[in-house]
């Protein structure tokens, strides 16, 4: 992760920009006075900035939750910010180079906005869910061009080979997007895919809940899914295969074909590693037999005006709030020059949404994007509402 090492760290007047780089406001942890965020706009991309103070030094990195889709301007913001305090920088892996040039025109990266505004169903659509290195991806769209391909990754390098292999090859069939795969299903109108792709995810032996396959992943791609249509996994943990096919084999209506070492057209360079190890791979390939009814998801994300206080808020801090099916975590609390900041997790139990949330005087809002609109966020969200109004 792009990171500076500075000897000490200066806080700056707000709002200020240098460089089409705009630093908006700085919000400080209430807990840990070691910590504060900094909301960046850089090409109409909003996020922050993360300070650690520490004992001989303070790190200035970027923020996991709202990391803008381009490690390029997470470069620009935190080379901005360092030239405008004037920080005394130790160390450093931030390049100052110029935007790869591959990257410079590329419309293939979009924002989960560009889907839930208007979904593209004009063609089949398929979705490759952590593509890493992307051969598959890419070996695909080449071969099927009237099919709109759609891969989802959440590392970006990965995702900056892809665009660049986009822009080499002039695909104009293949879509990019940093998001969680599990979130994005929910969005996706009923019947249109031929194929999910899930191949080789991390097995999170420790973490099952993270897992992608899942009794509610495998109910989207059941919907979204044209009749015959697909859901392939595949992996080399022994682990990971007997816990979907139980999954699978859970519905009370399946049809599963099963293969053990079946090779297929292009694979990964890990794939091939495994195969020199003589690991075994599995896939199991879900048939979708049924069509299903439309789509449809009613609400919005609008807040009633803020009538609490924020010191009410502020005692939120490290609480639950449950409700049937879903959940709301506040999981870190900040103070602003006007109001208060909330980072929370909501929704679902096994695919929560995370973001934070701005109070400035009685208003409330989303930073730096409302949530996906999904069933289950907007559930939270008229809970949520709730809960910030006492």
């Amino acid at each position: 992760m792009p990171h500076l090492h500075i000897e000490e760290f200066k806080e700056i007047e707000f709002p200020c920009s240098t460089d089409e780089v705009s630093f908006n406001f700085i919000a400080s942890n209430s807990n840990h006075e070691d910590e504060k965020l900094i909301s960046v706009t850089v090409e109409d991309e909003d996020f922050f900035l993360l300070v650690k103070v520490e004992e001989n030094r303070s790190l200035l990195k970027s923020d996991k939750l709202t990391r803008p889709a381009s490690i390029y301007s997470v470069h620009r913001a935190l080379l901005g910010y360092a030239e405008i305090a004037k920080l005394n920088v130790i160390s450093s892996n931030v390049p100052e180079y110029q935007k790869n040039i591959h990257l410079q025109d590329s419309t293939a990266l979009k924002k989960i906005e560009y889907f839930a505004q208007d979904f593209p169903c004009d063609r089949e659509v398929r979705v490759e869910v952590g593509f890493g290195s992307g051969r598959h991806l890419i070996h695909q769209a080449v071969a099927n061009p009237d099919i709109l391909f759609i891969g989802i990754e959440i590392h970006r390098p990965s995702i900056e080979q892809v665009l660049k292999q986009v822009s080499i090859q002039e695909l104009d069939n293949l879509l990019v997007l940093d998001y969680d795969a599990r979130l994005f299903m929910e969005l996706i109108p009923s019947n249109i895919v031929g194929k999910v792709y899930v191949h080789f995810p991390v097995p999170w032996d420790k973490k099952p809940h993270r897992r992608v396959i899942s009794t509610s992943f495998i109910e989207e791609a059941r919907r979204v899914l044209k009749v015959d249509g697909q859901l392939e996994l595949r992996t080399d943990s022994e682990n990971y295969y007997a816990y979907s096919y139980e999954t699978f084999i859970a519905f009370n209506k399946t049809v599963l074909h099963i293969n053990k070492n079946k090779d297929i057209a292009i694979s990964s360079k890990y794939e091939d590693r495994w195969k020199k190890m003589e690991k075994n791979i599995y896939d199991v390939t879900m048939i979708n037999e049924e069509e299903s009814l439309p789509l449809v998801i009613e609400g919005d994300f609008k807040f009633s005006t803020f009538s609490a206080s924020h010191e009410s808020v502020l005692k939120l801090h490290a609480t639950t709030q449950r409700f049937e099916g879903g959940f709301i975590h506040f999981e870190r609390l900040y103070k602003t020059q006007n109001g208060v900041m909330l980072r929370i997790s909501m929704g679902s139990f096994d695919r929560p949404e995370h973001t934070y949330i701005l109070i400035d005087g009685d208003r409330i809002s989303y930073y730096p994007e409302i949530p996906l609109k999904s069933k289950s966020n907007i559930v939270a969200h008229k809970f949520l509402d709730k809960v910030l109004n006492g």
